[in-house]
């Protein structure tokens, strides 16, 4: 008897789905056009052509489910389907019914799209929810609510009683363009030398923080760089809503939970940092550090857990190693200010500062070694690489400057001789 042949795998068949829909049918130009069941009806003939054409076996629990989740995602965008599919936009600030704001190029403009009134914003935004697959829930009892979509576009809902002008959506969409240092070389966020000393920085397994206010790319480059961690490594992510997007095979997501309608069962950054310890970590990555997991998370660092990479909403260096100092405060550690500064300062290598500038362009404009001189006690903050702007150009408005690298042996030189890489920069002193 012949062997049956073996089903597709369920990822690498929606993949090529994806590919052949794109590629090979005018799905794009009619999906506008096209009813929820006449979507399905296109997709599952598109499903037969691609196993035909490929000699594919395709199960019916996975036809079935390829249906529902391709129409689901064609359909649950609503009037805010072009807003999506327009790759120079990189936010959508939905403000009620009638008011829908875009960011292209750093700029943020309205735009002509509405919705009929709230409750068609209501239930677009319900389908949005539905098709990411989250088990959270907006409603007047839980009537906030932080998820990603399937592409990894992070999603922000606050509905009445806690809006006065209706359901508020704010999408920060992924960009799938940005993954890898080349492209941020050529987005002009940073330069081949800090490129070559970030991600030296990281196979040293440097503690480094990424600060910047929303909207500067701190997320994205820790992104990039995380490609470059050590595929034997264990790596453990912790987020409140996942945004990371890791390419190593050995990877655990955690995610924080809210509270219960009860206001029970939550489960915090912190509580999970704390489990995270217990998980044989090589590498932890917290998605947002901002409150009393500081502590834990410096604590760890202290007892031999290099390689910590977070973030921190910050406007500079220095506020970022301030607001780290207030949330140690906050914990209750029964430690002077004194104290905290230099337990700060000794576990922190680097502070990666990030900006969306006025001419649009996410820029680093600083990499900063948080030092701790032993002899003079003394905690300070020294730029590795500065952007130094010259001028605005009237014609074109962009900002004209380049980085300059300041040339001073950092206080982490020893951990970069210690995992035998060498840092690609050149000290005087």
């Amino acid at each position: 008897m012949a062997a049956q042949p073996k089903p597709t795998d369920y990822e690498d068949l929606k993949g090529q789905l994806h590919r052949f829909i794109i590629s090979k049918t005018d799905f794009l130009k009619l999906k506008d056009a096209m009813n929820e069941d006449q979507l399905r009806m296109f997709v599952d003939k598109a499903i037969a052509d691609l196993c035909r054409e490929n000699e594919l076996v395709v199960t019916f629990e996975d036809r079935v489910r390829l249906i529902r989740e391709l129409t689901a995602a064609a359909v649950s965008l609503g009037p805010l389907r072009s807003l999506m599919e327009d790759k120079d936009i990189t936010e959508i600030m939905i403000n009620g019914p009638k008011h829908i704001y875009i960011q292209k190029q750093g700029k943020i403009t309205r735009t002509d799209i509405k919705f009929d009134d709230n409750a068609h914003l209501m239930h677009t935004l319900q389908k949005i929810l539905t098709a990411s697959g989250t088990p959270r829930r907006i409603d007047e009892s839980s009537p906030y609510v932080d998820f990603s979509m399937p592409d990894g576009s992070r999603v922000n809902v606050i509905i009445p009683p806690c809006t006065l002008n209706g359901a508020i959506m704010t999408i920060r969409k992924f960009s799938r363009d940005i993954g890898t240092m080349e492209n941020l070389i050529e987005l002009k966020t940073v330069n081949k030398q800090m490129v070559d000393f970030l991600v030296a920085a990281i196979k040293a397994k440097l503690n480094i923080v990424f600060c910047g206010a929303t909207g500067s790319g701190k997320t994205t480059i820790l992104n990039v760089l995380s490609a470059h961690i050590n595929e034997e490594e264990r790596i453990i992510t912790i987020e409140d809503t996942s945004e990371l997007r890791l390419l190593q095979e050995h990877v655990v997501n955690l995610q924080s939970k809210a509270a219960n309608v009860e206001g029970k069962g939550a489960v915090t950054i912190r509580d999970l940092f704390v489990n995270s310890l217990r998980m044989r970590p090589d590498r932890i990555i917290v998605g947002e550090v901002r409150g009393e997991e500081i502590l834990d998370m410096i604590q760890s660092i202290s007892s031999g857990h290099s390689g910590t990479l977070s973030i921190v909403h910050a406007d500079s260096p220095e506020e970022c190693f301030n607001r780290m100092i207030t949330m140690m405060l906050m914990s209750g550690i029964r430690l002077s200010g004194e104290q905290i500064q230099r337990q700060v300062a000794t576990s922190i290598d680097l502070i990666v500062y990030s900006e969306l500038c006025i001419d649009g362009v996410r820029r680093v404009l600083h990499i900063t070694d948080l030092r701790y001189d032993k002899k003079e006690n003394k905690v300070s903050l020294e730029d590795v690489f500065t952007f130094k702007q010259e001028k605005m150009d009237e014609v074109t408005g962009k900002i004209i400057g380049d980085w300059v690298a300041t040339r001073k042996t950092p206080s982490f030189a020893d951990k970069f001789a210690k995992r035998n890489i060498k840092i690609p920069l050149e000290f005087t002193h």
